[in-house]
């Protein structure tokens, strides 16, 4: 039994390191959001049976191990095999699995339920981005999810390909990306913050790198953000920013994405209106510097292999054109 100091200085242990690793990664046991809170209950219930289970059969193992020394037939139990097989092998259990199926159920009822006045969203699983867009504002961007804190939300989630996940673990559970099939995350968040989000449905080549960011601001932040966006990016300010406009128009860029305000008005890739002010490209694959962006410009597939944009043989001069017309659009 002097072990029993080490099993529970262990568990203690592991309970530090795994909240210590939450703070610098997306966790479940570090919830910032009303749905979020109520999955990390159960998780931690779940946990704190576990350990329990793990410490009474190490016990019990301790126990087997020392009893009968120093004796030849060994120490007789007040406990029978059927008394053992009864209580530890099926009213324990059956008691368990009670209490966990009783609280699952009970956070499940009071997970993703209508509330009033919420913020309507609608994002669109694509190979391998999202689409983001605000129907209520009229504007749509990629790979961001501005939300505004201690406010309602409703993503109504889709897929034009196969089947994605849409999950952000520190603010609520996965929601699958069905092709023909509505369906809506609700959540709130609690806490200002940007939190990484990712797809858990295995859907291609790219899947492991088709992420996102959900960033939830101060309401007055979120609203600034959002009527800033409801209109279209102004005309380029300098000349270099002029033409790189004018060979952005004329290349194929213009027939696979949009920029309000302009000819450009194609859907296959993601829409660039505000593509300057983002904080990665590539679905948070590369951040969004000069560099990356020339990079993804000019070879995109040499960064996310199976992309959908080709190669764009640019020379240097409109390279340089299109990255500060594109970087000016915020």
């Amino acid at each position: 039994m002097k072990r029993r100091p080490l099993v529970i200085a262990g568990a203690v242990l592991a309970a530090t390191v795994l909240v210590s690793c939450s703070r610098h990664s997306p966790s479940i046991v570090d919830p910032k959001g009303t749905e979020a809170h109520k999955i990390a209950g159960v998780w931690w219930l779940m946990c704190g049976l576990a350990a329990g289970v793990y410490v009474v059969v190490a016990g019990f193992i301790l126990v087997a191990s020392f009893r009968g020394r120093g004796t030849v037939q060994g120490r007789p139990s007040r406990l029978g095999d059927s008394h053992f097989i009864w209580i530890g092998g099926i009213i324990v259990p059956a008691v368990i699995l009670l209490v966990l199926a009783a609280t699952t159920v009970n956070a499940s009822n009071n997970l993703r339920t209508a509330e009033k006045n919420p913020l309507r969203i609608e994002v669109v699983g694509k190979r391998w981005w999202w689409a983001v867009s605000y129907p209520d504002q009229h504007f749509t961007t990629a790979n961001e999810v501005h939300i505004p804190a201690g406010r309602p939300i409703e993503i109504g989630l889709d897929s034009d390909n196969v089947i994605h996940s849409f999950w952000v673990p520190q603010l609520g559970g996965k929601l699958d990306l069905i092709p023909g099939q509505h369906n809506v995350w609700r959540m709130k968040a609690s806490k200002a913050g940007t939190y990484r989000g990712e797809c858990a449905e295995y859907c291609g080549l790219q899947h492991a790198r088709m992420n996102f960011v959900v960033i939830a601001q101060t309401p007055a932040s979120f609203d600034t953000w959002a009527l800033q966006h409801e209109r279209p990016p102004s005309e380029p300010a300098g000349q270099l920013e002029a033409n790189g406009q004018q060979v952005f128009m004329r290349s194929p860029c213009a027939g696979c994405h949009t920029i309000r305000g302009t000819p450009a008005g194609g859907t296959i890739g993601p829409d660039l209106t505000d593509v300057g002010g983002r904080r990665t490209l590539g679905a948070n694959t590369i951040p969004n510097t000069p560099g990356y962006m020339a990079g993804w410009i000019v070879d995109s597939q040499s960064i996310k292999p199976g992309n959908l944009m080709p190669p764009m043989a640019l020379d240097p001069k409109d390279l340089q054109a299109v990255l500060a017309y594109l970087r000016s659009l915020k």
